[in-house]
């Protein structure tokens, strides 16, 4: 296929996550503005990736599988899926929105904060899905295929970056609301990010681990129907949850935004 097809279907999820948060806004942002901290977002997946595979080595000390997450042990699995992933990915996304976005004159809402979390996350978002959906065997997928990647990524992965960067964007806005504690909140608000989005990582890997390849069809077949069952239950209730979570979180922001000084 052209890669011009895993490019629109890398950005589709993102793409349609985008407009429908933007609704959620009262005083929508500029178009600049939104495109600017998308592409900002979607360039910190690589330094975000690079940080990834440097500390994976240095705890594996080079002889792990990256493909397989193939560790030592699992605490070592844990520290890295916790620690090594998802807390990068959330501090890089932070460090956007406070250099890109708290100093700018269009930063004039507390709810901002959470919008433009949003957006650096879905950008984010948007090169992992191209980068997953590019073929690495030289093989070329067949259309369908690529369809239901990108639709799973859209419910899965994307809608998750989405979340837990709402939900420390929701955290880091209420800071502006309080007079003292401020750096609590925001430390509350990135470990309830990380722990979350970690959460989802482990969930992910269990879920395919329950799962192989049948050699006849192609197909795939359930392996381990408990460790399928819980792991598919859990993603649905951490989504679920954290889904509930943000739309409230926006409700309150916007009653707040009278109350709270953003300069």
């Amino acid at each position: 296929m052209n890669y011009l097809v895993y490019i629109v279907f890398g950005l589709a999820p993102s793409v349609i996550w985008l407009l429908f948060y933007l609704r959620k806004d009262i005083h929508p942002e500029s178009n600049r503005m939104i495109l600017k901290i998308f592409t900002y977002g979607l360039a910190a997946t690589i330094p975000a990736s690079l940080a990834e595979m440097g500390i994976f080595f240095t705890i594996t000390k080079g002889g792990g599988d990256l493909s397989s997450w193939n560790f030592g042990s699992p605490l070592m699995f844990l520290v890295y899926g916790f620690l090594g992933v998802a807390l990068v990915e959330e501090v890089i996304k932070y460090i956007i929105v406070r250099e890109k976005v708290l100093k700018h004159p269009e930063f004039d809402e507390p709810v901002d904060v959470m919008l433009y979390m949003i957006i650096v996350a879905l950008g984010f978002a948007a090169l992992e899905n191209i980068f997953y959906l590019l073929p690495a065997d030289g093989q070329q997928p067949i259309l369908l295929e690529t369809i239901f990647t990108s639709l799973f990524r859209f419910i899965g992965a994307t809608f998750l970056h989405s979340l837990c960067s709402a939900t420390f964007g929701y955290f880091l806005a209420l800071s502006f609301c309080r007079a003292k504690g401020k750096t609590r909140i925001v430390a509350l608000g990135l470990g309830l990010a990380t722990v979350l989005h970690g959460l989802f990582n482990f969930f992910i890997i269990k879920l395919g681990e329950s799962l192989s390849l049948e050699k006849v069809t192609g197909g795939l077949i359930v392996t381990n129907q408990s460790a399928f069952v819980f792991s598919l239950a859990s993603l649905i209730a951490l989504l679920a949850g954290l889904t509930i979570f943000v739309l409230w979180g926006f409700r309150r922001l916007k009653r707040l935004a009278s109350v709270c000084k953003v300069r």
